[in-house]
């Protein structure tokens, strides 16, 4: 094992339980990203706002919503 995956073990042995299936999962989406071309991100990422627009329609929310709720955001609301 090398100096930097030593490391990276010793952060990850020092996490708190509940907090491993975030580093699995950003760990695969490192992973994910590696193995896709240029073409194939895209059409994963078309097909992912696709789900999003469906849920937002499913859950009636606006885009005047979103735009809404984000200006709250940067406003400290």
């Amino acid at each position: 094992m090398t100096n930097l995956e030593q490391s990276i073990m010793r952060e990850i042995a020092a996490l708190p339980e509940d907090r491993l299936a975030n580093v699995l999962a950003y760990i695969r989406f490192l992973k994910w990203g590696l193995d896709l071309d240029e073409k194939e991100i895209e059409e994963r990422f078309e097909k992912s706002w696709k789900k999003v627009r469906a849920r937002a329609k499913k859950l009636n929310i606006t885009q005047e919503d979103i735009e809404a709720e984000i200006r709250a955001v940067r406003e400290g609301k």
